[in-house]
């Protein structure tokens, strides 16, 4: 068994390639450390210790920092167990994301949401009585037994308080695997509250693992320049450029036009 401690984020859709629309939860995973190997011959039984989530020192107390100094790290805020683990570790060790693929089924564990004092419909999913105008009972618990105990019997459903409770989702599938961004992302729902721990583990009803689904990503396209490159060789004839008269040239033309025209009147008056 394989498994590694996270926090969830909120849940998300993704799409697949084929069109499917997959409802995942997030839980981003910071690096963790393995701070003590238990073993058959000292302790009756294999495990590791995984820690995660910083803590600051003067927060810590002295046996915490000596635990942590011993694998060579800070004092971390959660530890949890892993029994029955796969492969080798040492002490100081670092898991991350990538110790998951995607296609694997995992079960996740988690401490429910507090919901406070419930009545029985809420909390036990009870239904209520009639509501008519000479109905007296509407949302109370019911029955709390015969007459001959003389008193309540052992798990009777009554109001109390809800939630906050440690739940485990069973055969949940992981879709992606990020190292980059340390997140996993997992199918349905998982139980919590945002920013809460939860235990990723390997399923143990639900063994081997699934096709990976191809997911949609989305880039940013960057606009390059766009380079114009001529491709028509230069010659007299393409450079050949017109140009336009300026004011000085049109003013002497008009004067020699002037000229000419009077020097004509002239000679057509002495040859009458």
């Amino acid at each position: 068994m394989k498994g590694i401690l996270g926090r969830k984020v909120g849940m998300t859709q993704v799409f697949t390639k084929d069109g499917k629309l997959i409802p995942v939860t997030v839980v981003s995973v910071e690096p963790n450390v393995v701070t003590q190997i238990k073993t058959v011959e000292n302790d009756g039984y294999n495990a590791i210790q995984l820690a995660t989530v910083d803590k600051k020192v003067k927060n810590a107390s002295k046996a915490s920092i000596g635990h942590a100094k011993k694998a060579n790290t800070t004092p971390k805020r959660y530890l949890k167990e892993i029994r029955d683990y796969e492969g080798t570790y040492n002490l100081g060790d670092t898991i991350g994301a990538d110790i998951f693929t995607a296609g694997e089924y995992v079960d996740v564990t988690g401490t429910s949401k507090g919901k406070g004092t419930e009545g029985v419909i809420k909390r036990w999913n009870q239904s209520r009585g009639p509501m008519a105008h000479g109905s007296h009972y509407h949302r109370r618990p019911g029955s709390l037994g015969t007459m001959l105990p003389m008193h309540v019997l052992k798990g009777k459903k009554l109001p109390g308080h809800m939630g906050v409770e440690t739940t485990t989702i069973q055969n949940l599938e992981i879709i992606e695997v990020n190292v980059a961004e340390n997140y996993i992302l997992v199918s349905g729902n998982i139980p919590g509250a945002k920013q809460s721990l939860v235990l990723i583990k390997t399923s143990v009803k639900k063994k081997g693992t699934n096709t990976p689904k191809e997911v949609l990503t989305y880039t940013e396209e960057t606009v390059a320049d766009e380079v114009v490159e001529s491709t028509q060789p230069a010659s007299e004839e393409t450079t050949e450029t017109t140009s336009e008269p300026t004011t000085d040239e049109v003013k002497e033309e008009t004067t020699q036009e002037v000229v000419e025209t009077e020097a004509t009147e002239e000679n057509q008056g002495e040859s009458k």
